[in-house]
């Protein structure tokens, strides 16, 4: 497992190899970036983005959290993290694509249907509990279809439909909606099969998950 002194020895490898060749390019980013897509994935060691679509350097905004969550449009003040990169890569960077990548075997899903952190509200867990409400309808619903026999064709059933709650979140900003009505802006669903290796896009008129 990589500790801190494994990935400074990482960081040499890059330097000496992975920067050099790329050694135009990062000299071209140091002068701003301008990336056409917007990845919203989980936070999960096994998904990266990046290694995932096999994109160079500036080529994807990328902001991850606990179950690749993106939280409906809100006035209020606070500390709206995904909202604000969300902001920022939609009216300053001026992507044309947002994605929201869910992936197999998430915990954050996984936590949610199960409300495995329901009676934490103060201890440990809390803000985990705090941020998996954000699919609280999707638990029922999958509940619902499911049963109380929470097998794994249940917790995949979940992990899909958080995609579809976070891309229909997506459309709550004004900006957003705004955006995609005048063809300027795409947003997608995609999953990913860390078993399989396998990606498969949500199509919306279906509303099911194909293989890429």
């Amino acid at each position: 497992m990589a500790r801190f002194n494994d990935l400074i020895e990482g960081y040499r490898r890059f330097r000496d190899t992975g920067w050099n060749r790329e050694r135009e390019r990062w000299a071209q980013l140091a002068e701003g970036q301008s990336p056409q897509t917007m990845v919203i994935a989980c936070s999960d060691s096994r998904v990266d983005p990046a290694q995932i679509f096999d994109v160079r350097p500036g080529e994807i905004f990328v902001v991850r959290n606990v179950a690749n969550l993106v939280p409906p449009f809100e006035t209020a003040s606070g500390r709206h993290g995904v909202s604000a990169a969300l902001e920022f890569a939609v009216t300053q960077l001026q992507v044309d694509e947002v994605i929201v990548l869910g992936h197999g075997f998430c915990g954050g899903c996984a936590a949610a249907l199960t409300g495995q952190f329901d009676d934490a509200p103060h201890g440990e867990g809390h803000f985990i509990a705090d941020w998996i409400e954000l699919l609280r309808e999707a638990r029922d619903k999958v509940r619902s279809e499911h049963g109380d026999s929470l097998d794994e064709e249940a917790f995949h059933a979940m992990e899909m439909e958080g995609v579809r709650v976070s891309v229909r979140n997506l459309r709550t900003f004004p900006w957003v909606a705004e955006r995609e009505r005048q063809g300027l802006l795409q947003l997608n669903g995609a999953f990913f099969s860390i078993a399989e290796g396998v990606l498969h896009v949500l199509d919306e008129a279906t509303g099911r998950f194909e293989p890429a």
